[in-house]
Formats: structure tokens, sequence, C-alpha cells
């Protein structure tokens, strides 16, 4: 409310044509209308033109496998960017504020992540729904309480939303017991040492980034290949009008060790493979050594720091299984270098830090024993959103999994032997919570180390 009312008060001036676009997201029942009311009336009063949308973000996390807050996320920047594509906007303004960079910071600092993740929000980026729309944050300096005390001078109304003190949600538990912990017993100054932190991390790595990308571009030629794109294919300059030999990008065991992560990085990205912190160390410590990465694909580098990828050989079916039983509290196993843990819940709780790879399914549908196995001849599935079971063969075609990863992929099937999990699939249909869901099952599933 504050940022729409600056915004306005700047148009004239500016020559700003302001429009106004609210999401319902349906989680607060009649609050969550309140606000929308109060959004569409402040509009009429300020004579803005209006865009109303909504969804019910709770039906759609459980579908898409995602916690309330990302499905929220989602949903809401796809809202904001097909109102501005539908309305030939380029610009959409968001009120994140200093506070929102700070509790962010520590949530993916729990969360392991690198100098990007670290440096924050920017003042300006591409909205994650539609790239060619700029997302400006004209309050990132701001904080909450300097927000607090205009929108009172300025008598301009605003609603406090009180999903915010709910403390299953990890977002605030930083804001409301992290924080004012640490401000009360560790340092005063907390928000702004973190902020100074921001800036410096971010500026630093986005250094080694730019680094990176002009060492990968005169090594690999001025086409700009930041990794090759074809399996088992090396980078070459060939065929380009200006030849760029690799000893003018210098040595890559001579680059500063920040850089050579952010080569491989990028190069593994340009690949469509996960660049977790584990595989860039194995593939910047050792050259020409090939590393399986569970996929059905095995990466190397060469001493001049580019990679190559290539499938494993085929293998026959894996006949590999352990059976589980299913139990309330929370356990664990190890099968086929990854670890799997499970519990039981009541439906719809959210208890514990939501981590990635984690699947929800009805627990009494599934029953109280599954087996963990993979592929077999003759195996058929029924992925959620489909209305039959297909040849999981068939499913692997379509969604173009090599054939060698095919056969180390993980799958869960229950006691009467109809699959309810594939490892990097959609759930099964069957298995799915619905409104009539009692207990759900949480399931995990991560790589284990080499």
């Amino acid at each position: 409310m504050v940022l729409l009312h600056v915004l306005h008060s700047l148009a004239g001036q500016n020559r700003w044509k302001i429009s106004v676009a609210h999401f319902n997201h349906r989680l607060r029942g009649r609050a969550s209308d309140m606000d929308e009311k109060l959004v569409r009336q402040t509009a009429k009063k300020l004579r803005l033109k209006f865009y109303g949308g909504g969804a019910d973000v709770k039906a759609f996390a459980a579908q898409s496998k995602l916690s309330i807050e990302m499905a929220a996320r989602k949903l809401r920047h796809e809202f904001l960017a097909r109102t501005a594509r539908e309305n030939k906007i380029t610009t959409v303004a968001l009120a994140h504020h200093a506070d929102d960079q700070v509790e962010l910071f520590f949530l993916r600092l729990l969360r392991g992540a690198g100098g990007e993740g670290l440096a924050g929000m920017k003042w300006r980026s591409p909205s994650p729904s539609s790239p060619k729309i700029a997302l400006v944050r004209p309050l990132l300096d701001f904080s909450k309480g300097e927000l607090l005390e205009f929108a009172r001078e300025q008598k301009i109304p605003f609603r406090d939303d009180a999903t915010n003190f709910a403390t299953d949600v990890l977002r605030n538990r930083v804001r409301n017991e992290l924080l004012p912990l640490l401000r009360r017993n560790y340092q005063l100054g907390v928000d702004k040492a973190v902020l100074r932190l921001m800036d410096i991390i971010g500026v630093e790595a986005e250094f080694a980034g730019e680094t990176a990308r002009c060492w990968i571009k005169n090594l690999c030629g001025s086409r700009g290949n930041e990794a090759q794109t074809k399996i088992g294919h090396r980078p070459s300059a060939a065929g380009n009008k200006k030849k760029t030999e690799p000893a003018h990008a210098g040595c890559y065991d001579d680059l500063p060790l920040a850089v050579q992560r952010k080569v491989l990085q990028r190069q593994l990205i340009g690949l469509g493979l996960a660049s977790d912190f584990e595989l860039i160390e194995q593939l910047r410590e050792t050259t020409e050594k090939w590393v399986d990465i569970c996929t059905g694909l095995s990466v190397a580098r060469n001493a001049a720091g580019i990679i190559s990828c290539r499938e494993l050989p085929a293998k026959g079916f894996n006949a590999a299984e352990v059976k589980l039983k299913l139990s309330g509290r929370t356990r664990h196993v190890k099968f086929a270098g990854q670890r799997f843990s499970w519990s039981l819940e009541s439906f719809g709780s959210s208890r514990g830090r939501l981590l990635q790879r984690t699947e929800f399914f009805d627990a009494d549908r599934i029953g109280g024993e599954i087996t963990l196995r993979h592929w077999r001849p003759g195996d058929r599935f029924q992925p959620i959103g489909m209305k039959s079971a297909v040849k999981l063969q068939d499913l692997f075609v379509n969604a173009k999994i090599p054939a060698a990863r095919r056969r180390v992929l993980v799958l869960a099937a229950t006691v009467a032997g109809e699959i309810f999990w594939v490892e990097g699939l959609r759930i099964g249909e069957k298995y799915k919570l619905t409104p009539e869901t009692r207990r759900q099952l949480r399931w995990n599933s991560s790589k284990i180390a080499a």
C-alpha cells in the first residue's frame, strides 16, 4: 500500500501510467477477500485500473508437490506476468523491503546457497515467469519499521496478514524467533551488517561469474559456447569466422579458485545438469576422470577446463530391491546410492523443514509396506493427471530419459505391486492427496555423496 501511494504521487511528474494488480491466494477465507476489497477500493479512489486474480493455493501446492509458500509465489508471479503481457506492460513494481532481504539471507544460508543466492534480491531483475517483463523493487533500502511509520504519518490504510506469524513456516521462524534473538543477545545492528555483507558477496559473485563467462567464451571460440550441447562432444572453435586459440584464455589451473568453480558450474548448467558443490569439486580436483552422476550419465573435465559428458553403457535390468515397513515415526534407509526417509502425518501437516525432493501421498491408500526397486520389464505406471496406466518404458521415452539412466532410477511400489512413485517423474494418480485423505506419507529421497 505504501508502494502504491508513493508511485501514484510520483506518476505525474514522471509520466508513469500505473495499474494495480492483486492476487488472492484464498488461504485465509474472508480475511483474504477483505484484502482484495481494500486494494480494489483504493485503486478506484486513485482512479487506477484494477486487475484481480486468484487461485486455491493449498490445492495447487498439494497437486504440484510444493510448499504453500513456493506454490503461492509461483501462481502470483504467473498472474502478474500474464496480466502485464495482456496489457502490454513491461514493468512490475514489487514492495519487497530491507527486512525481506535479511530474512532471505538467513533462509538461503541455512539451505547452503552460493554467492548469487546470498546476494539476495536485486533492485531490478527479470520476472521468473516471463523474462521480458522487468521486476523492480523500489523499497529495498527501507526497513519495515520505516514503511510502517510512513504509512501512519500519511494515513495510508493497510491490512496485516495473520499467516506471517505461523510457526510452521521457516521464514516466519527466522523473522519472529531467530532475528529478534540475534538483535537482542548478539548484535543490535545485525540487519545493517547482513545487508552490507549481501552487497559485498553479490558484487564479488557477479565478478567471478562474469570472469568465468569471458574465460569460457575465449577458450571455446567466438560463438560463445559455454559447454558442449551434445552428449560426448567436446566444444570446438571450428567453423568460427575468427578462431580463438585456447592459449589466449589462460590456463585453467591458474584461475582463482572462485572462477574455477564458476567455469565448471556454467558448463554444467549449459548441459542441463545439476551443479551441486560436491560434483564441482570432484571435477575441479581431477582431470580426465569420469564421474557418474546417478542419471545414466558421467562427466569429466580435461586439463584445459572443458567438461565432456557421455552416456553410461546400457546395462541389464537390476533385480535389487528392499522391502520397507512404514511407521508413524520418521525412519530412513539407504538403497541404490540414495537415502530415503519417510514419516506418517495427519493430512495437511507441514511439520519440520520441507526438503528438496519431498513428495506427499495418501498413506492409507499405499498401506503399511512398500518395496523399493528398479525398473523391470512390463512395469506400468499412472502418473498424476493421466486417466490410465501406461508402460513405464513409454514414459521414459517421452521424457527423453537415456536408456542407461532408466535402469538406475528407483521406484516404489505397494504390496499389490502398483507403482506409486518413480524417481524424476510425477507421483502416482491413485495415491495423490485428496479432500478425503486422513493421513499423509511424507517421502524424501536424496543422493548420497560419493
